[in-house]
């Protein structure tokens, strides 16, 4: 209603917009709105929303950056994502789009791991009936170029998810210049800034060098998937995934490979059983290990490089590897300037929507440093984009996150270890174990045994962990479907933890034999029951 001169009339399209408003339940925004009418300002509103150039500004076109990208474009924003130029190896001014996997990463290593799997199964067919010549050669450069030639395709592929989903793709090292600007340094050296209601930063980890004497002799993991020759003498410092990932790999090959890691076993954090079963198939294949041993000084001589560990023991190797962490990729983007809190790590610290303290900056993936694992920076990425575009605000959820090493042979696990598991239930735990020869190794001769594990909450029969060692570990413990159902066909164990499955549901499932993977519903008898360390509810 509004009064012109003396005599009050109504505005039909004025008041219809009230209504609407209201019907909305937008009465803070009514109260606003009113003002802004009143002073003639409401189509200000949109100008103010539509004055930044992208509604989303993503820095760094890895898996998770990628992701958030193309699913936030997917929601109808206006998304930008810069990336360093393309090359393996990656430095402060190199990476390149599809980031740390899938160009010096999970999907290079698994291409090495596969070509190292071959020398063993050649050995292993002699058995099987096939005529092997005694002299066998390997073609490193050969497989070098086939490994290059795949990420390359893959580079290029992501860069046409992005197209294809209407992300606009900038060729340069992005930063942070306020909390709604990125500055972009082109290939050139110019610099540019854009302006982003939303700025995402995706920038992954970068391989971390302790520093001893020699330092600059060592490689990284990113050098070690681009060696112009094979080494015939390896020496590897870490016992995480990367080390012993490499270990198998240079072994396989025919490198004679020391292993030196500073803890009694190998892959820290996972159940120590099995990180005992992995020592001694490492051990089997001819791996050396050192276990509670670090280097303290690298020396070139002609021979070599002399390594020293701290027990006085003198390695000659061709390459030593440093497989000894990785750093959250911040150094360079500028945070600190713009009030972006990080921790000790300098990880961005983020909150369970992955956003920083700064309202219009968030961060997924690596570089926040919670589970630093491929499919997670997806999940976080997809939960990003629901969350900030897709109306639907959404948690990573990190329960049940399955993960594989793929040493030769592969260790892959799910849900609880049999040490978190005493830490956290209240009452017992029940432990089943299975070891057995893979029928493979039956007519092969060879000596390593396959090793399953789960483990159950006494109490309310809930399986909370399970863990494999041995051939196609990965696929058994992520096959396809697996449902709670009446019937069952397909194993998923990952699936099934998440589920909530028993482990009666587990004894009732039927396995497919012959297979490795029927040992999981096979395990019928307890292994051990131990009591848990948390106190009983009373």
């Amino acid at each position: 209603m509004e009064v012109s001169g003396s005599k009050p009339h109504f505005d039909n399209r004025r008041f219809a917009f009230w209504v609407e408003l209201v019907a909305r339940g937008c009465l803070g925004f009514v109260i606003m709105a009113r003002k802004m009418m009143i002073d003639g300002e409401l189509s200000k509103l949109g100008e103010e929303e539509a004055h930044y150039d992208f509604d989303l500004f993503v820095i760094g076109a890895g898996s998770g950056g990628v992701r958030a990208g193309r699913f936030s474009a997917q929601y109808g924003a206006k998304v930008a994502i810069c990336e360093l130029p393309f090359d393996p190896v990656s430095s402060e001014v190199t990476g390149g789009v599809g980031g740390t996997c899938v160009i010096r990463g999970c999907v290079p290593k698994k291409i090495l791991v596969y070509g190292a799997a071959y020398g063993p199964e050649l050995e292993d067919a002699r058995s099987y009936g096939w005529e092997v010549n005694e002299s066998v050669n390997f073609n490193w450069k050969k497989l070098l170029h086939k490994k290059t030639e795949e990420i390359v395709r893959l580079n290029g592929i992501y860069k046409r998810l992005l197209s294809n989903a209407g992300v606009k793709l900038f060729e340069g090292e992005g930063r942070v210049i306020g909390p709604n600007e990125v500055e972009l340094v082109q290939l050139d050296g110019t610099k540019i800034s854009y302006s982003a209601k939303h700025i995402l930063i995706a920038t992954g980890s970068r391989a971390h060098i302790p520093e001893i004497p020699g330092q600059e002799l060592s490689i990284t993991s990113d050098d070690a998937l681009s060696l112009e020759e094979l080494p015939k003498r390896a020496v590897i410092l870490g016992g995480g995934y990367i080390a012993v990932e490499f270990a198998s790999i240079w072994r396989g090959m025919g490198a004679a490979v020391d292993l030196c890691f500073r803890k009694e076993l190998p892959l820290r954090g996972f159940d120590d059983e099995m990180r005992a079963v992995v020592a001694r198939n490492l051990e089997g294949r001819g791996i050396t290990m050192h276990p509670c041993t670090t280097l303290t000084k690298l020396e070139k001589t002609e021979g070599g490089i002399k390594v020293h560990t701290d027990h006085g023991e003198v390695i000659l190797a061709d390459v030593v590897l440093f497989a000894t962490g990785r750093l959250p990729n911040t150094k360079r983007l500028n945070l600190d300037a713009v009030g972006v809190e990080l921790d000790k790590m300098k990880a961005v610290k983020v909150d369970e929507y992955s956003r920083t303290n700064v309202p219009s900056i968030w961060a997924i993936g690596d570089v926040t440093n919670r589970m630093n694992l491929t499919p997670v920076a997806l999940m976080e990425g997809t939960c990003f984009a629901k969350t900030v575009f897709g109306g639907k605000p959404t948690k990573p959820d990190y329960s049940y996150i399955p993960c594989a090493t793929f040493c030769i042979p592969p260790l892959s696990v799910v849900g609880l270890s049999e040490e978190q598991a005493i830490e956290q239930v209240n009452g017992e735990v029940s432990v089943y174990t299975s070891t057995f020869n893979p029928m493979k190794n039956t007519i092969s001769g060879r000596t390593e045994k396959s090793v399953m594990k789960l483990v159950v909450d006494a109490e309310t029969d809930k399986v909370l962990g399970a863990s494999m060692c041995g051939p196609d570990a990965p696929e058994i413990m992520q096959a396809c479907i697996f449902c709670i159902s009446a019937a069952y066909n397909l194993l998923g164990i990952a699936v099934a933890l998440k589920c909530g499955a028993t482990k009666e549901q587990f004894d009732s499932t039927v396995g497919i034999h012959p297979s490795a993977a029927e040992e999981f519903v096979t395990m019928r008898s307890e292994t051990r029951r131990v009591s848990s360390n948390k106190p009983l509810k009373m």
